[in-house]
């Protein structure tokens, strides 16, 4: 069959179709029909498009729900607020709300993004205009929910997927928060003390020291201190390597070392042994504790930044601070250290490792291994000191 002869009868077809559907409430399924093929013959006539076989659509998403696909409703539009009001078919296209006239043919598309919701009127009708122009207006019948509550759907629907006002300006405002904390909280205090370890002077480190030991007194007492006693000290703190030594009463357990070089010792350390090795041994043992902890370091660790930075600011700690860390350090235990650890620091001194051994475990069980590896086995090494003078020093606490 030809052109000229598929043509007439299709347009035929269109015309008797409309006489027998009602031209404002039918779907037009049939029209549409016949107007596709007459479009694929040449004919002129308006397209369709064929929702059935259309992709998923990627303006919005939210015309995609196939329920409102061919869904129509009939309302009155205007275009400006003198204009007079006309009948208009209603239908759902991609991201579009298409009103068209009678006769199927677009009069205006309006986004489903811009559709804004008219004040409720008294005869129970909806009205709907595009967002900026409230002089075009779509009334909807109340009879017409399907559509409106369509149109109310697409309208939450596209508002949900529309970028809040200042949600990407809070977001980098939270994350540059965030960013800040988290270095306030992880990077900042270690970087305080690793700062202050650097610039802190060594005269300023033995004065904190000091002020420590100050505070320690308060629990310990007063240090034990003879004239007599002085020689024995110097020659402790010389041979071991220290600054200073002090022996205390009471509240070091062991030996405990300060900022600035001091080593603090129990005076059973050198009252209940019959040679200074005992208690160079200690020493010897805290000095390398502290060696891999500074006594500063432990102390600024736990005053925490804010007192790091006092520190640093005004070249002082505040008293609570010393005294805080004070009661810690001698409710704190010593940490134990292997003997691989341990005895190059002995060998370095000339200082016997099995006397220290035998005083923390006299039966050699568990420090076996310093009394097997003394550095000083089958040598004669220098005295640290002169019996004169551990007699003295065995007496510092006596009076």
């Amino acid at each position: 069959m030809s052109d000229r002869m598929i043509r007439p009868f299709l347009f035929n077809c269109k015309d008797r179709l409309t006489l027998v559907f009602n031209p404002v409430k039918s779907r037009f399924w049939f029209r549409r029909f016949c107007d596709r093929l007459a479009l694929g013959c040449g004919s002129a006539i308006l397209t369709v498009k064929d929702r059935g076989n259309e992709p998923a659509r990627q303006s919005t998403g939210m015309t995609a729900l196939r329920k409102y696909d061919r869904l129509e409703a009939t309302g009155l539009w205007r275009d400006t607020a003198d204009a007079q009001r006309r009948e208009v078919i209603v239908s759902i296209g991609d991201a579009t709300l298409i009103i068209s006239d009678l006769n199927d043919r677009a009069i205006t598309h309006w986004s489903l993004a811009a559709v804004e919701k008219a004040p409720a009127s008294g005869n129970g009708s909806v009205a709907f205009h595009p967002d900026g122009d409230p002089d075009e207006v779509l009334e909807l019948a109340s009879d017409e929910a399907a559509m409106i509550e369509a149109i109310d759907t697409l309208r939450r629907a596209v508002a949900r997927a529309r970028p809040k006002q200042g949600r990407l300006r809070w977001f980098g405002m939270g994350l540059s928060a965030s960013a800040v904390a988290i270095i306030l909280v992880f990077w900042l205090p270690g970087a305080l003390v690793d700062h202050a370890m650097r610039v802190v002077p060594h005269v300023k480190e033995a004065e904190i020291g000091a002020a420590l030991l100050a505070q320690i007194e308060r629990v310990s007492g007063q240090p034990c201190s003879t004239v007599e006693a002085r020689p024995g000290l110097v020659a402790l703190a010389g041979r071991t390597g220290v600054a200073r030594v002090v022996v205390l009463s009471t509240g070091v357990r062991e030996a405990l070392a300060l900022p600035g070089g001091t080593i603090l010792v129990n005076r059973n350390l050198v009252e209940d042994y019959e040679e200074p090795d005992v208690a160079a041994g200690y020493i010897l043992v805290e000095q390398t504790r502290s060696a891999g902890q500074p006594p500063l370091r432990a102390l600024l660790e736990h005053a925490g930044p804010r007192a790091t930075g006092t520190l640093l600011t005004t070249g002082s700690l505040p008293p609570r601070v010393l005294e805080a860390f004070a009661e810690d350090q001698l409710a704190q235990a010593a940490v134990e250290l292997p003997a691989e650890t341990l005895l190059p620091a002995f060998a370095a001194a000339g200082v016997r490792s099995t006397p220290y051994a035998r005083a923390r475990d006299i039966s050699g069980e568990a420090t076996l291994q310093l009394i097997e590896a003394d550095p000083m086995a089958g040598q004669d090494p220098t005295p640290i000191m002169k019996d004169r003078d551990w007699l003295q020093l065995q007496a510092i606490c006596e009076n």
